[in-house]
């Protein structure tokens, strides 16, 4: 059994090289460690071992880790499915929330920022294979989305955020990391006001290569670093 610090550093390494190789900047790729059902204990043990962005799926089970660890540890993602009426405890309690895929969660997030003068980042999350059990805003829909969420100023839409099927091959994934970055450009030509685009979230443990051959600016990495879920 490798240390989570020797999967951490083995990822890391993965990452350079992988942006090294298609001609990218190592440092405008971030490694988020994705901890859901991790222990606290577990988790500090990523910290230590240098994870900066922690992702969580859960709100309440995250709660109560944060709440041990501190909100000041690492930069927090919220990366799971959000109902409206727990937008209230992820707005309080991560950093990024990258799974906004209606105008009323988009509404509400911005009302809870409101509260407590917060300009909370955010993902739109695109269900890019169009798959009925996966969450997102279908493909054809999301620039009128982005164009509603524009309004909001306690809203800051950082980028896409994407998961595509789980292939055995990740050569398989590519073509809808291809067609997020096609869509970020399209929004990009739009100059929609409060729109930064900078981050496209895409790849995960099996896929994360391609993802960044492809423009990801964020890998949301948990069994290779924390090992299979309990």
């Amino acid at each position: 059994m490798s240390s989570i610090k020797e999967n951490f550093d083995r990822i890391n390494k993965q990452i350079i090289d992988t942006a090294v190789s298609c001609g990218r900047k190592p440092d405008t790729i971030q490694l988020i460690a994705v901890s859901k059902r991790k222990s606290a204990e577990t988790i500090m043990e990523g910290i230590k071992a240098g994870a900066k962005h922690l992702g969580e799926n859960y709100i309440q089970e995250a709660i109560e880790k944060i709440d041990i660890i501190g909100k000041k540890s690492a930069s927090w993602h919220f990366i799971g499915h959000l109902q409206s009426n727990k937008a209230k405890f992820a707005v309080n309690y991560f950093e990024y929330i990258h799974t906004v895929d209606t105008l009323k969660l988009a509404k509400e997030i911005n009302k809870q920022a409101k509260k407590i003068k917060k300009i909370q980042k955010i993902f739109l999350q695109v269900n890019i294979s169009e798959e009925e059990t996966k969450s997102g805003t279908g493909i054809k829909e999301a620039i009128e989305l982005i164009r509603q969420i524009s309004v909001f100023e306690n809203l800051s839409l950082q980028g896409l955020m994407c998961m595509p099927p789980y292939f055995s091959d990740p050569e398989q994934a590519r073509i809808y990391f291809k067609q997020l970055g096609q869509i970020k450009e399209k929004i990009m030509a739009h100059n929609f006001d409060n729109i930064s685009m900078t981050h496209l979230s895409m790849g995960m443990s099996n896929d994360f290569k391609v993802a960044i051959e492809e423009g990801s600016t964020m890998v949301r990495v948990g069994t290779s670093i924390f090992g299979r879920r309990d």
